[in-house]
């Protein structure tokens, strides 16, 4: 199945300074922002868009149970996950159990957006959360 880059998640501290740096530095425009107060999400999302490419800049809401937090603590501030789309959500997780790669079920949602996504295991992907995803709605 076909992959193509979605987005790209930062984790970071200080969402002001990061919406002012994409914005003001970068050249870029805010879509959206919002907070997500999903158990196993707990983040302030702001979404940028950089000539067509899109940035998620993700910042802990709940310092104890946020895994932006524990992200942040784990590995510092910086790039949290690659989200790839796919076609077919479904498709592609069983594409994913047909060649041994695990997945985060638990991770398994859809946003506010309309975007179906779900997180590969970080332990069958050398380390590198990815996400894949797909919108449903809008095709």
């Amino acid at each position: 199945m076909k992959k193509v880059l979605d987005h790209i998640g930062i984790a970071v501290r200080d969402l002001e300074n990061s919406i002012d740096f994409h914005l003001n530095v970068l050249g870029g425009t805010l879509i959206d922002r919002y907070k997500s107060h999903a158990v196993g999400v707990e983040s302030e999302i702001a979404i940028i868009d950089v000539e067509g490419d899109r940035i998620e800049l993700l910042a802990p809401t709940n310092n104890s149970t946020s895994p932006i937090a524990r992200f942040i603590k784990q590995k510092g501030k910086g790039v949290h996950h690659i989200a790839y789309r796919v076609e077919d959500l479904d498709i592609a997780i069983n594409e994913l159990n047909d060649q041994g790669i695990r997945i985060l079920e638990n991770s398994l949602r859809t946003n506010k957006h309309g975007r179906r996504l779900i997180y590969l295991n970080p332990a069958d992907t050398e380390g590198t959360i990815i996400e894949y995803c797909d919108y449903p709605d809008q095709i």
